[in-house]
């Protein structure tokens, strides 16, 4: 949970003066938040820039947004005690966090990022935000398999969501599903009720990104228009 402050408060602990100091200088019109006039009711977060007589307090934190192929054997953690883990795998200079996760199994689309915001807008399934991913399993796929999946499936003590299916072109042992939840290896668990084993799953889509042409192991920063398209999505300012 991110720090919020009243801006008084903000400055007394910041500049260590007075509440009397603090609010001249609130009154005497000395301070702006994000350029604007700072005020009583003004409230300040982490992520805003703070100036007094004109001179920076604190620098307005710059967001980062990636998408990153992960490799099998990486572990989606930031925990440094984890050999495999996610930071030092993707190798950034900023410490960002992993929009969600895949089983160090699985393979694709993670998005990182330092901005809590998008979070819980995208993983929380009321949202019904949709992940996308292509799947290859032990053996040919029947119809009852296939239909079980598209209407919803015991797991975890809870039935599935109704997912997209459907089974790729010659190849009766592959098909690609999109989800609009993401309980716990649940692709995983669907297919091990179905009597199936999965041997490759991939991400391949998070709302409107896509994996594209990444590589294992290499990430890139968003584009614009995938930004831009992605906050209208789920509903954040940009």
């Amino acid at each position: 949970m991110r720090f919020t402050n009243r801006l008084k408060t903000f400055l007394v602990k910041n500049l260590n003066i007075s509440n009397g100091e603090a609010d001249a200088l609130i009154m005497g019109r000395k301070v702006t938040v994000n350029g604007k006039r700072g005020r009583f009711t003004t409230v300040v977060t982490a992520d805003d820039a703070v100036e007094v007589d004109g001179k920076a307090l604190q620098e307005k934190k710059t967001f980062v947004y990636i998408k990153y192929f992960k490799p099998a054997g990486v572990e989606s953690t930031l925990d440094p005690e984890i050999e495999n883990n996610l930071s030092k795998a993707v190798g950034h200079t900023e410490r960002l966090f992993p929009v969600g996760r895949l089983d160090k199994e699985s393979e694709g689309l993670l998005l990182l990022t330092n901005d809590g915001s998008i979070y819980n807008k995208i993983l929380k399934s009321e949202h019904n935000k949709e992940k996308e991913y292509m799947v290859s399993v032990n053996r040919p796929l029947s119809e009852e398999f296939l239909t079980a999946m598209r209407t919803g499936i015991q797991i975890m003590g809870k039935k599935t969501k109704p997912a997209q299916v459907f089974v790729n072109k010659g190849n009766v042992k592959s098909f690609r599903i999109i989800l609009t939840e993401g309980m716990n290896r649940q692709i995983r668990r669907m297919c091990h009720q179905g009597h199936y084993q999965v041997k490759k799953l991939r991400r391949i889509r998070m709302v409107n990104i896509l994996l594209n042409d990444l590589k294992p192991g290499q990430w890139k920063d968003l584009s614009k228009e995938e930004l831009e398209t992605l906050f209208k999505e789920i509903g954040k300012d940009a």
